[in-house]
C-alpha cells in the first residue's frame, strides 16, 4: 500500500512539474526591440558606416536579432550589444527605412518601431555651407573649394584683408580673392597654413584636410604611375585636365585639355603670397593645400593651371593663402 502512495505521488509530482514546464516552454510574451542608434528622421552623408545598435530583451533570453533596411532583412547578431555596420555607399540619397526583430528562446518574436533615415549626398560646415560630394577612385572629396569661417568648436577664424599685415601672421587667417566677397563665393575661400593646421579643425565633421599622400592616391585613381606621383614639380600626363572645370568661366584661355571627367571641378581661385600679401593668379592657377609638411617653412601643395594639363606638386611657405578641398574621413 506505501508503495502504491508513493508512486502516485511521483507521478503527481512528475505531471506538476511537466505542467509547470510545459506553461513556461509556450509563453508566447514577445522580446521588447528598441533602435537605440541612430535617432528618428537623422540625416547622415551618403556613403557614412552607420552601425545601428538595438537593445532587446526577454526573460527566456534573446536567441538573436535580425536587422531590416528598407523591408530587405541585412544582418542578424546574437550578442549584445546587437549591432550591424551599415555600410550607405551604394543608396540612393534619400529616405531609408531601418527596423529589427528579436527572437527569444522559445521563438517568440518582438520587432521594434520603425525609424526612418535621410541619407544627402551633401555636406555642411558650421557656416551652413553646403558641399556637394564626388567620389573618385576609393576617396570622396567635396566637390566644391571651402569657405567656412569658424573652426568646428565655433571659434571664429579671423579675416585679414591688409597685405602687410597678412604677410606678418603666425596666427590662424582667411580671406577672399581681392577682398571680394564675388570672389569668395565663386571661387572659396583663401586660409593660411595656421589655420589649415589648426587643431580646432576647419573641415566639416567626419571630413578633413588630405595629405600629401593622399594627393598621389587622388592622383594614381586618375592614371598617374606611383613613380610620377612621388616626382617633384609638374608631373603626369592629362590628370590635371581631369581635375579642372571645362571651359573659361573659371579659368583663363586656354584652359588646356579642361575635361573634369573626375567631377573634381577645380577653378582657378588664385593666391595670396605669404611674403607680401598680394593677390595673384586668379584665372591662370588653382592652388590646394596638403596637410603635410615639406619642411619647417613650406608645406607640400598642388598646382593646376590653365595652359597645362599636368598637376603640380610643390612645397609652398606656410604663411601663403591658398584654396582647400577636403576628403571624407
Amino acid at each position: 500500500m506505501k508503495k502504491i502512495i508513493i508512486l502516485v505521488v511521483l507521478i503527481c509530482v512528475s505531471f506538476f512539474m511537466f505542467s509547470c514546464s510545459k506553461s513556461t516552454d509556450t509563453d508566447t510574451t514577445a522580446p521588447t526591440v528598441t533602435i537605440t542608434f541612430p535617432a528618428n528622421n537623422q540625416q547622415f552623408t551618403q556613403g557614412a558606416v552607420i552601425t545601428i545598435t538595438v537593445t532587446a530583451t526577454d526573460a527566456r533570453g534573446i536567441k538573436e536579432v535580425k536587422f531590416y533596411i528598407d523591408g530587405t532583412q541585412v544582418g542578424t547578431d546574437d550578442t549584445t550589444p546587437y549591432e550591424y555596420e551599415w555600410d550607405t555607399g551604394a543608396l540612393k540619397d534619400t529616405t531609408h527605412s531601418i527596423y529589427a526583430k528579436a527572437w527569444d528562446n522559445n521563438d517568440n518574436i518582438g520587432t521594434s518601431s520603425t525609424i526612418n533615415v535621410t541619407l544627402t549626398n551633401t555636406v555642411t560646415d558650421y557656416d551652413g555651407n553646403v558641399y556637394h560630394i564626388v567620389k573618385i577612385g576609393d576617396q570622396e572629396w567635396l566637390l566644391e573649394n571651402l569657405k567656412v569661417t569658424h573652426f568646428k568648436n565655433g571659434d571664429a577664424i579671423p579675416q585679414e584683408t591688409d597685405n602687410a599685415t597678412w604677410a606678418d601672421l603666425t596666427t590662424a587667417a582667411y580671406c577672399m580673392y581681392d577682398n571680394s566677397t564675388t570672389y569668395g563665393q565663386a571661387y572659396g575661400y583663401l586660409y593660411n597654413w595656421y589655420a589649415v593646421s589648426d587643431t580646432r579643425g576647419l573641415a566639416p565633421e567626419g571630413w578633413h584636410i588630405p595629405s600629401d599622400e593622399e594627393w598621389k592616391e587622388l592622383e594614381m585613381a586618375l592614371g598617374m604611375s606611383q613613380a610620377e606621383a612621388d616626382a617633384v614639380g609638374w608631373r603626369g600626363t592629362d590628370q590635371g585636365g581631369q581635375l579642372k572645370e571645362a571651359g573659361t568661366t573659371h579659368w583663363a584661355n586656354p584652359n588646356t585639355a579642361a575635361t573634369n571627367t573626375s567631377g573634381f571641378t577645380a577653378l582657378g581661385g588664385g593666391r595670396r603670397s605669404g611674403s607680401t600679401g598680394y593677390f595673384t593668379s586668379i584665372g591662370n592657377y588653382a592652388f590646394f593645400w596638403t596637410s603635410t609638411e615639406y619642411d619647417a617653412d613650406n608645406i607640400w601643395t598642388r598646382w593646376l593651371a590653365h595652359d597645362t594639363s599636368q598637376i603640380d606638386r610643390t612645397g609652398y611657405p606656410l604663411k601663403g593663402g591658398y584654396t582647400v578641398r577636403c576628403v571624407r574621413d
